[in-house]
């Protein structure tokens, strides 16, 4: 789009409008920010997942009381460093959704698809490579996350909160890279490398689904709110509203199937199926509002400073001739 034919603000920067030098880098430091940031939602939406019934937490604010009291802010952020890999997977997740949007645009036989349904395809795809590269980090984590650490300089304790579905014979005094040792030993001896890649369709079917759920609703919502609200309104504010809503919509939608994905990858079950019946069996309805609370909750901080930071980052990216045709 040139110059000339742009309309008065330019609702979507797209992948070939901005300089990748400067996306990249600034992309991956928003990413690992956030996820500083943002991390003892994960922890605590995950322990909440995996416990059965209420034995141990009665619900977010209950795990995150006994999280802190007992291990301490660490606990918290167990697994953050092997987590944080990730943001590596955010580049591929990032390159794959504007990628893939940008064929689109210029293939004639898509360019005029509903930008809401690119955004959807862009999502999926993103989505696909990214668990590629990371269910294996997702896998380590989460038996970290599981595990209880009551000593506050880092040595491992078994405590009464702590849960172990490895079997790990661990002694007080061990220490954090030794735990994480152990875990990798133990997935590898019991499983082989396909240990690693525990519940990876289970990975597919909850998060393909949810980003490109998210994406498609992302754009839906932007488009609506540019609708109704007055045009003084901050484009970059719609945008982060845009992305809550979505979150809030794919979390509610998607909720059991990350439930049966963290069982599948922590638990070691044997099939989607299985972890359904087991679900089923534990909980009954209340299988689909398991943990949903610190999911809102996780989903709604996430989608809100992700939009704030990719969106931002794109404006400072975005190439000199397209900087008039912006809206902050």
């Amino acid at each position: 789009m040139s110059a000339i034919e742009a309309p008065p603000f330019i609702k979507t920067i797209e992948w070939d409008m901005m300089d990748k030098t400067k996306f990249f880098p600034l992309s991956m430091l928003s990413s690992f920010s956030i996820r500083c940031c943002l991390y003892p939602l994960t922890v605590i939406k995950t322990r909440l997942q995996i416990q059965r019934r209420n034995h141990m937490y009665t619900g977010m604010i209950d795990a995150y009381q006994k999280i802190y009291r007992m291990e301490g802010l660490a606990g918290l952020y167990r697994g953050f460093w092997i987590s944080s890999i990730q943001i590596v997977s955010g580049v591929f997740y990032v390159s794959t959704y504007e990628g893939v949007r940008h064929i689109l645009n210029q293939d004639p036989l898509t360019a005029g698809l509903d930008s809401r349904i690119k955004a959807l395809i862009g999502g999926g795809a993103a989505s696909t490579v990214a668990q590629t590269i990371v269910v294996p980090f997702d896998v380590l984590s989460q038996h970290l996350m599981v595990l209880g650490f009551t000593n506050k300089r880092g040595k491992f304790a078994v405590d009464k909160m702590a849960m172990n579905p490895l079997g790990l014979n661990l002694t007080l005094g061990s220490s954090r890279a030794f735990v994480t040792s152990e875990i990798i030993k133990s997935i590898y001896q019991k499983d082989g490398i396909k240990g690693f890649y525990r519940g990876y369709m289970a990975s597919l079917c909850a998060y393909v689904p949810n980003s490109a759920l998210w994406w498609g609703l992302y754009t839906f919502y932007q488009d609506e709110l540019l609708r109704i609200l007055p045009n003084w309104v901050s484009h970059l504010f719609i945008q982060s509203l845009a992305g809550t809503f979505g979150g809030f919509t794919t979390t509610i939608i998607t909720n059991p199937l990350d439930i049966v994905r963290a069982r599948l990858q922590v638990q070691r079950l044997d099939s989607m199926c299985h972890t359904f019946r087991i679900l089923w069996i534990e909980e009954g309805f209340k299988m689909f509002s398991k943990g949903l609370s610190a999911r809102l909750v996780q989903s709604a901080c996430f989608s809100f400073s992700i939009i704030i930071g990719y969106e931002t980052i794109k404006r400072i990216s975005v190439n000199e001739e397209y900087k008039s045709f912006i809206k902050w």
